[in-house]
């Protein structure tokens, strides 16, 4: 059986010019003619054009296409293995381009407007974008996450940077705090807490002493944020979570 130009050109997808072009460079020459001369594709053509539209498709030049379709040493279950490692390379490229595209879309929830390389300098290991999507479902209507998504939304890398090697400067007094020996209770520990919600506020959201405890349960809570303190200090998430308490009792 065999088919026209227009045919075939219906069924796979691409235009009788480029059907042409292949006969005229060699690339695919219909194994037959009509008795007008018009051109006729059989199975064996068809095959070949499969196999040509998949090497096009990821990329390959005609030249290549037909030195690699040419080549006496090759046999067809030769083709089938170089396809299906370019097609696991091709896969894989694209499922990275997919998450990198997804991140760059909860970024923009989160308001964190940084490129990866950016991001990269500013969290190190930690990704912002890992618990964008939890973060909204959560708390997405509430005044609280829309006066963070605003606030963050105009921070630069310096800011975050900035915002960073604050918190990281109160770790410290706090491990040593810790270290002193005093209990979470003591004046020195609920100044820090305080200090702790202090920075919420100015950098996020207005962060009242009832949402304050919330977050302090939660520490302790999920697993996620006491394994964070617990990097810091042994037994951190326990401490905060008590001075925490503690802060909103007194000011209550």
């Amino acid at each position: 059986m065999s088919w026209s130009v227009g045919q075939v050109a219906t069924f796979a997808g691409v235009t009788v010019r480029t059907l042409h072009h292949y006969d005229d460079v060699g690339l695919l020459v219909p194994s037959e003619r009509s008795r007008a001369g018009h051109r006729q594709y059989g199975d064996a053509d068809l095959d070949r054009l499969q196999q040509i539209l998949f090497y096009r498709e990821l990329g390959f030049p005609l030249d290549e296409v037909a030195a690699l379709l040419d080549d006496p040493d090759t046999d067809p279950q030769e083709h089938l293995r170089r396809q299906y490692a370019l097609l696991s390379d091709r896969i894989e490229k694209l499922r990275k381009m997919a998450a990198a595209v997804e991140h760059a879309m909860e970024a923009r929830k989160m308001g964190i407007n940084l490129t990866p390389e950016e991001k990269f300098e500013v969290f190190g290991d930690f990704d912002p974008d890992q618990y964008a999507e939890e973060a909204e479902r959560r708390w997405g209507d509430t005044d609280a996450y829309r006066q963070s998504q605003q606030k963050t939304a105009s921070y630069t890398k310096e800011d975050w940077k900035r915002i960073n090697e604050e918190q990281e400067e109160w770790g410290r007094r706090f491990v040593a705090q810790m270290d002193s020996g005093d209990g979470p209770e003591s004046e020195t520990a609920m100044e820090l807490a305080e200090e702790h919600r202090q920075q919420i506020c100015r950098y996020h959201y207005d962060c009242t002493y009832e949402i304050h405890t919330c977050l302090a349960e939660m520490f302790v809570a999920d697993e996620r944020f006491t394994a964070h303190f617990e990097t810091i200090k042994p037994g951190m998430a326990e401490y905060l979570r008590s001075a925490i308490l503690a802060n909103a009792a007194r000011r209550s």
